[in-house]
């Protein structure tokens, strides 16, 4: 009798999760061709086909339906097996998935993350960056790191007292023929780098000085989707943008970029370490939120 493999049976329930083979690969760590292999042999020894595929879309069959319906709940418990054997681990171990939006993960890098890997080499720390907000159950994931009102209500949360705030900057040679921006509005008469958020609409840089609000849909020579090309123009005199603080922050201590509006962008709340409730934690998840409560004084 054939034994199915136990990547093979993950294999296909991360499809039918994802409805991608690309984005259930980068979820197990394989290649999209590895995954189509093991899922092609599963198919060839139980004779029957468990997708539907086309070059645009994936979906389940009937028979991978049934399937899917029956082996998780068989993976849970495996899942569930194997976590607990891990909380009893001496030393911790394994790997641990974290999902943040791409400025948290360069908040949360140092010293977190940096000092966790020292002391815990044995531990593999797998982060995926995006802006959108995902489901971090659904999706694998051990951890998420988000700004406190962005956390689900069913999540648990550590505040990494780090206040987040925006910054304003131009480079110097920007400033060199035009007046620098005393209030938002200003804003109107200078080029801006434009950016888009995941759903396509464009961002309007918001503002706040005590009870002050203003928000400014601002208008510049280029639209961008991705801080690290936007910072790239700025430095290159495009126009000015709106970042967060830790973005740019050595860009302005080295005199790269040149700080403006800073009485309009007060801190505002910080990012938080979010995860589900756990019955039995592996070793090494405990040791990560250990390491961000000792670090964060919570």
């Amino acid at each position: 009798m054939y034994r199915e493999g136990l990547k093979e049976l993950a294999a296909v329930v991360a499809i039918a999760k994802r409805g991608s083979f690309r984005a259930a690969a980068l979820d197990l760590g394989m290649s999209t061709t590895a995954l189509s292999n093991a899922v092609g042999r599963l198919e060839a020894n139980l004779g029957v086909r468990l997708f539907n595929r086309t070059t645009r879309s994936v979906s389940l069959t009937e028979a991978g339906r049934q399937f899917v319906a029956q082996v998780s709940p068989a993976l849970q418990d495996i899942d569930d097996a194997m976590e607990n054997a891990r909380s009893q681990q001496s030393v911790p171990s394994g790997t641990i998935r974290i999902n943040a939006f791409p400025t948290a993960a360069r908040a949360i890098m140092a010293p977190l993350v940096v000092e966790f890997v020292r002391r815990y080499p044995q531990v593999h720390v797998d982060i995926v960056t995006e802006a959108r907000l995902v489901d971090i159950v659904a999706d694998g994931f051990d951890l998420g790191v988000r700004e406190f009102d962005l956390v689900p209500s069913d999540m648990v949360a550590l505040s990494l007292r780090h206040p987040q705030r925006f910054a304003v900057v131009g480079a110097p040679a920007y400033f060199e023929a035009r007046d620098r921006p005393n209030n938002p509005a200003d804003l109107l008469q200078h080029p801006c780098i434009r950016v888009r958020l995941p759903d396509g609409a464009l961002y309007r840089w918001q503002f706040r000085r005590g009870e002050e609000t203003a928000q400014v849909d601002v208008r510049g020579p280029v639209t961008l989707d991705e801080a690290s090309i936007a910072r790239m123009a700025v430095i290159e005199g495009l126009g000015l943008g709106f970042f967060m603080d830790q973005d740019v922050r050595e860009d302005i201590e080295a005199g790269r970029l040149i700080r403006v509006l800073e009485d309009w962008t007060p801190p505002f709340g910080s990012l938080c370490l979010y995860y589900p409730g756990r019955r039995n934690p592996s070793a090494a998840f405990r040791a990560f939120l250990d390491l961000a409560r000792e670090l964060s004084g919570a």
